[in-house]
């Protein structure tokens, strides 16, 4: 039996601000594998996703009186998650805008090959992105933000941000039609 089923999510919040291990424990076991699937999008390989989990859990704890109730715990955990790996990898990348009619010739395909893969196969093509590349890609299509939000989160500007997800768009599409065996025509210019 989950010990966690016993306390409701506003004592288990409670029991971690008092720093209750216990409770910490129940806050890891309720979170960590919904947290990881997060990191290892943003990590290029499984340890340096376990650094990232890690990471995030002592920001959750460190910060865990600052939640207000306001909207979902889960998205709170959630965002901590996504800001440790942009800060993260904000440290280690520099990323550089694409001249225009560079992006241009990146072909973007729509294929449905997407949907044969499995969910780890497909976090695998995410990890073998550049740091650039894959954190652009799951800000804008996985966490859902703006070019000029991202522009702002990684100090870049917006023209960079949309290079960023065409190349990274272009080089999935290459790992899937590689993966699925299709032999479509494709720039193999990088």
């Amino acid at each position: 039996m989950n010990l966690s089923q016993n306390f409701s999510e506003q004592e288990i919040i409670q029991g971690c601000i008092k720093g209750d291990r216990k409770f910490q424990q129940m806050l890891y076991n309720m979170f960590s594998a919904k947290m990881f699937s997060v990191c290892l999008r943003y990590a290029n390989e499984y340890n340096s996703a376990q650094d990232l989990l890690q990471e995030g859990f002592v920001k959750v704890f460190k910060n865990i009186e600052k939640f207000r109730s306001e909207g979902s715990f889960e998205g709170w955990v959630r965002r901590i998650f996504v800001n440790t790996a942009i800060e993260y990898y904000r440290k280690q990348v520099k990323l550089y805008a694409l001249h225009d009619s560079e992006a241009r010739g990146y072909e973007y395909y729509e294929e449905t090959a997407l949907e044969t893969l499995k969910h780890q196969d497909i976090i695998k093509m995410i990890q073998k992105l550049s740091d650039g590349y894959r954190t652009v890609f799951n800000l804008y299509v996985i966490e859902g933000y703006s070019h000029k939000e991202i522009g702002d989160m990684l100090t870049i500007s917006e023209g960079t941000s949309k290079s960023q997800l065409a190349r990274a768009r272009y080089l999935l599409q290459k790992m899937i039609m590689e993966n699925t065996g299709e032999n479509k025509s494709s720039s193999t210019a990088y």
